[in-house]
């Protein structure tokens, strides 16, 4: 098992060198200059204030010598500073933004665990029964409502219609003059829809899994003879066939990382949460390349890393990866 993690966490290296390559190519491909980014109508900027800009930023040097000392850069964990008027390290930007998005969607990420599971568990119990084909209709919904749409119909219905949920940033205006019970709950009640709107797909699509690997469980040999022994059968489904039901959702709770993150965009744009997601696209409109690869790495790394550890949970749940991995 030792080896088999040592192995993945080398393999890592080359795969995030790979991803930040091509993120590094793309962006400087792309349509527009940073230098010229918010002065096309400036009438005081000349074309030999623009190249004075260029050369500032570096990005007059051919393109491979640029990622190269970007590269350099990145082995000393610094991430250089925004081509923003602030020119703060791009470092800080992101320390400041990183624990809102990932509050976010560990808390989504919960949610779906939570309910996803009961949900699937009790339609494939229930095969055919009424719960079960409402779940489905539920499962075509969830996949079918665009998240910012679902999002918008939130905040007109528990934001403005009935006035229960605020619609917006994450705490209310006079937040500091509240006590820390009150500032908590403030908080929570500003999370309730992100994090609704965050999940909602995940757990239609996750139960729908949920269900389809409980029931090929359940059919399987060793279940039929553990009845026929006249094991009980809430001993059956919850000790024996669930775990085993269990092994494609880790897997998939680690291969969601990559979209949860991304979804972060939308709805931290929706609610104007200042996180990640409203931090990158500010950061691409604006052509701010040192802060767009910074954010890029870091959800790189959180997405090889939520990989790893789906793998791992994986050998835990299944002990023939478990000795496999020990025996290499």
């Amino acid at each position: 098992m030792k080896r088999y993690l040592a192995r993945r966490l080398l393999g890592m290296i080359p795969l995030l060198l790979g991803i930040t390559l091509i993120s590094f190519a793309i962006m400087h491909v792309a349509p527009g200059d940073p230098a010229v980014a918010g002065q096309e109508f400036n009438p005081k900027i000349s074309s030999a204030d623009i190249q004075r800009l260029r050369a500032y930023y570096g990005l007059d040097q051919p393109l491979h010598l640029q990622y190269w000392h970007w590269l350099k850069r990145l082995a000393r964990l610094d991430f250089g500073e925004s081509f923003a008027a602030d020119h703060r390290p791009v470092i800080d930007k992101i320390a400041e933004r990183l624990p809102v998005t990932l509050w976010i969607n560990v808390l989504a990420m919960a949610f779906i665990f939570l309910l996803a599971i009961p949900i699937g568990v009790a339609s494939a119990v229930r095969k055919d029964s009424w719960f079960d084909r409402a779940m489905t209709v539920f499962v075509f919904i969830g996949f079918a409502i665009p998240g910012f749409w679902l999002g918008l119909l939130m905040m007109i219905a528990f934001g403005v219609q009935l006035n229960w949920l605020p619609v917006s940033a994450l705490h209310d205006y006079d937040w500091r003059h509240m006590d820390f019970w009150a500032r908590q709950g403030d908080l929570a009640k500003h999370l309730i829809l992100p994090v609704f709107v965050s999940a909602i797909g995940g757990i239609a699509g996750m139960s729908r899994f949920m269900r389809s690997g409980m029931l090929e469980v359940i059919r399987a040999d060793y279940i039929t003879t553990a009845r026929a022994m006249g094991v009980p059968e809430r001993r059956i489904r919850y000790r024996h066939a669930l775990k085993n039901a269990l092994l494609p959702i880790i897997t998939l709770l680690g291969l969601s990382v990559p979209g949860m993150i991304g979804g972060s965009v939308i709805v931290e744009q929706l609610f104007s949460i200042p996180g990640m997601g409203m931090l990158f696209y500010g950061a691409v409109m604006a052509r701010d390349y040192p802060l767009v690869m910074g954010i890029t790495v870091i959800g790189a790394v959180l997405t090889l890393l939520g990989n790893l550890l789906a793998d791992i949970a994986y050998a835990w749940a299944d002990p023939r990866i478990r000795h496999g991995g020990g025996g290499a």
